[in-house]
């Protein structure tokens, strides 16, 4: 989402040319009435009046505009109308994790120096815990909000980002909640929740945006851009893959907003795809919102991918596709022309503005005064408090995922880890990222609180600490790099921990990466220093992606490895706290861990998700991956041992055919209403009668160990179609696939019970070729941990 520069040097014309109309002042110590304030031009006008509905408001105030006032409306730097008391609005502003100055609405300074930074998505995800998501959600929207009464942000925030992350190379993929459907599906809902937190009929405090829609995930491979890139997509992958967070994003979560993004899908670009926009977010998932392009993506798809002739007719394909808001000068140069040419109406640009501005009225910026609201008291005070750097922290501790903990050399009767300050009394930190700050946060990011590097969180525990850096800088390239200095300080110390991996100069928007291996001379470091080091040796590794580690993973000089993501301000004490047994680790990988050669085998550019044996294809993620790994999809170990025993769950259940379908039956058969491929069946989840029709299944766990501990219980799905050789034609149903999980506290010795319902129509369909989700009839397999539970689908008889 950067913009182009020569668009920029349009922007600025656009904004000199509306210098005129009153904006908020970004350095004022209070926001500026948006609209309706006493006194105001407006006050008596019907769009002024609380009483009536939003909908209602909303149609007034754009039947008052003049054409030349509406299109100004269509652009993220909204203009404002003098004459009606409306000021200009700056609709780009970022949340994905933090309150962030990435966009041109959010403007540290003043009173708001900066925001609290939790730890990147990818990092987050991993805790597996959806209450965490929301409450992060909710401390940035108290952040947000105050910000915004401060003059320094909007109320439109365009995150989360809920894009799958396919390929382990994608750039992006940090912003993501990763691989899996389910957890990214959970994420975007939770979060969403914690963002806008709806209140009294449809308000909301913020708007959230689910981007970038949809099956994007590439950066620059290649040779090919996301600027040009035409994703060839099946059916089948856009119903179970990639647009299955978005739909849970909406549906679910009631997001106000839903990004387009830049490629094209199936030769049509996103931002202009009338069965995207208009026929699946907002008629089959019901989005009360707007849609807005990604920055420029209008005006890409117009000079880039020369989808339309001339400028009118771009504006004409998006406008009548369903956009609302173009994030860029393109709709506010160019539609005047288009509705003058009849290449668009008046009508289509009123129904795009309907949608935005009834989100502002929804966030009460037609209200008057802000500081009347119902968050008015919240200011500089609310930012960076306490409590929300606390949760700072807990979300890093909770994203840590301990990747191997072996028993140590000396003691064969514990693990390594974790340490202990009495016998580690003299510790190195080493490695790129031993001091990091910056680098900790990912993109994204605003100006955090405070940092607390590893450095400092090794040296709260140990008595000494000796720092060497080993490399000049994470590429860690040429023959002058620190290595020996850092093999030195490993010779002294009692124990040693190795801080290493990515950054942003290796994984970020616009840069996809060419390798899944440490870069420069990283994986040299840290062999050099396993060798030399007289106590035991502690790889910590931060990054978005995947990376190969087999050299580290089957060194037994290295006794434990941590992947922490990027845990945003407060990852330094997370990082010690795990390290030294402060706390104990939960988290799960949200990615599967490839070998390095996989990417030999699977071009960016190829969207497939299955695997395809004939041509050495081996598939995408763990639900259809299968070659070998360097670590699963789900891995992590704790301190401590968790059991789970089956406490209920049902053995059978049955599908019920839907009224209409039922009443169908007079001129249908049976069979036409399932999927009558022998030698199984699957029931269309539309002909079945889904309110209800869920599995509970209950699962005790205990704690056999003795440290207390945070355990995520992962309930997987089988189908009947991978289980066995009575396969409902064209369904091709993932091999496992997560369809439940639940983080559970359970304290040394205890037990805990885990209550779970798995939705039959939404996680145990799948989707055939055609992309139609079906319930297959039949043996379905749970598995949790070491648990395999078995319950048969039936389905009632058509006249029964």
């Amino acid at each position: 989402m950067r913009r182009r520069p020569f668009l920029s040097i349009l922007l600025l014309l656009l904004l000199a040319a509306s210098a005129t109309t009153p904006t908020p002042a970004a350095s004022s110590s209070a926001r500026a009435a948006f609209a309706c304030a006493p006194g105001g031009p407006a006050t008596t006008l019907p769009f002024c009046r609380q009483s009536l509905p939003l909908h209602a408001r909303a149609r007034d105030l754009v039947s008052r505009l003049t054409r030349a006032e509406k299109v100004r409306l269509l652009v993220n730097n909204a203009a404002g109308v003098a004459r009606l008391g409306v000021g200009g609005y700056e609709w780009w502003s970022e949340a994905l994790h933090g309150v962030s100055d990435t966009g041109p609405g959010v403007k540290f300074g003043g009173a708001f120096p900066g925001a609290t930074a939790f730890p990147q998505v990818i990092g987050a995800a991993a805790a597996l815990n959806a209450t965490l998501w929301e409450l992060i959600g909710r401390a940035v929207s108290d952040e947000a909000r105050a910000m915004y009464n401060g003059g320094r942000a909007g109320l439109t925030f365009w995150s989360p980002n809920v894009n799958i992350f396919r390929d382990p190379r994608w750039g992006r993929g940090q912003e993501t909640p990763g691989e899996d459907p389910a957890i990214s599906s959970r994420y975007a809902a939770a979060y969403v929740r914690g963002l806008q937190q709806p209140y009294d009929h449809n308000r909301l405090k913020l708007a959230a945006c689910c981007k970038h829609f949809t099956a994007y995930d590439l950066d620059s491979w290649g040779g090919t851009d996301r600027f040009h890139f035409n994703a060839v997509v099946s059916p089948q992958d856009l119903e179970d893959t990639f647009n299955v967070p978005f739909r849970a994003c909406v549906a679910g979560g009631r997001a106000a907003s839903v990004m387009c993004s830049y490629n094209q899908v199936n030769g049509v670009p996103t931002c202009a795809d009338q069965g995207f926009l208009r026929g699946t977010i907002r008629k089959a998932w019901g989005l009360d919102g707007y849609i807005v392009s990604d920055c420029d993506s209008v005006d890409v798809f117009f000079r880039d991918q020369h989808y339309t002739r001339t400028a009118e007719d771009a504006v004409a394909a998006t406008l009548r596709a369903g956009l609302d808001l173009d994030c860029g000068p393109f709709l506010a140069l160019y539609t005047e022309n288009a509705v003058a040419r009849k290449k668009v109406s008046d009508a289509d640009v009123d129904a795009a503005l309907l949608n935005t501005v009834t989100v502002q009225m929804r966030l009460g910026m037609f209200d008057g005064d802000p500081a009347s609201g119902p968050f008015g008291h919240l200011g500089a005070a609310d930012v960076c408090t306490k409590a929300h750097q606390d949760l700072a922290l807990d979300a890093a501790r909770q994203s840590v995922v301990l990747l191997k903990n072996q028993r140590g050399r000396k003691h064969r009767d514990r693990d390594v880890l974790p340490l202990r300050p009495a016998a580690h009394r003299v510790v190195a930190v080493v490695g790129p990222h031993a001091d990091a700050t910056v680098a900790m946060i990912g993109n994204y990011a605003g100006k955090p609180c405070r940092y607390t590097t590893p450095l400092q969180g090794v040296a709260a525990y140990a008595a000494r600490v000796v720092h060497q850096a080993g490399c000049a800088d994470v590429a860690c390239q040429g023959k002058n790099q620190p290595i020996a200095a850092a093999v030195d300080a490993a010779r002294q110390a009692d124990a040693t921990v190795v801080v290493a991996g990515l950054d942003q100069k290796v994984e970020a928007e616009g840069l996809d990466r060419t390798s899944l291996l440490l870069p420069g001379r990283q994986a040299e470091l840290i062999s050099a220093v396993a060798k030399a080091a007289k106590g035991p040796v502690i790889l910590v590794l931060m990054s978005g992606g995947p990376i190969d580690i087999a050299f580290a993973q089957n060194d037994p000089r290295i006794d434990g490895i941590l992947w922490v993501g990027y845990p945003g301000q407060a990852g330094g004490q997370a990082i010690a706290d795990v390290i030294f047994g402060q706390h104990n680790p939960g988290g799960k990988l949200p990615v599967t861990w490839y070998p390095q050669d996989y990417l030999e085998k699977v071009p960016m550019t190829n969207m497939a998700m299955r695997a395809n044996p004939a041509r050495g294809y081996p598939g995408r993620t763990y639900r259809f991956y299968t070659g070998p790994t360097i670590h699963a999809f789900g891995h992590g170990l704790s301190y401590t041992q968790f059991t789970h025993t089956l406490a209920h769950a049902p053995a059978q259940l049955t599908v019920r055919l839907s009224t209409s379908s039922a009443s169908a039956s007079a001129s249908a058969s049976a069979a036409s209403l399932l999927n009558a491929t022998r030698p199984s069946r699957a029931v269309r989840v539309a002909h079945a009668r889904c309110e209800g029709l869920t599995v509970p299944v209950h699962v005790d766990v205990r704690n056999v160990g003795d440290r207390d501990g945070a355990h995520a219980v992962l309930v997987y799905h089988v189908a009947p179609s991978s289980s066995s050789s009575s396969a409902p034609a064209g369904t091709d149903a993932p091999a496992r696939q997560l369809v439940a999980f639940e983080k559970v506290h359970v304290p040394a010795g205890g037990v805990a019970r885990v209550e779970m319902g798995i939705d039959v129509c939404d996680r145990l369909s799948v989707a055939d070729r055609d992309g139609v989700r079906r319930i297959p009839v039949g043996e379905h397999r749970l598995m949790i941990g070491e648990l395999t539970h078995s319950v048969t689908l039936g389905v009632e008889q058509l006249g029964a």
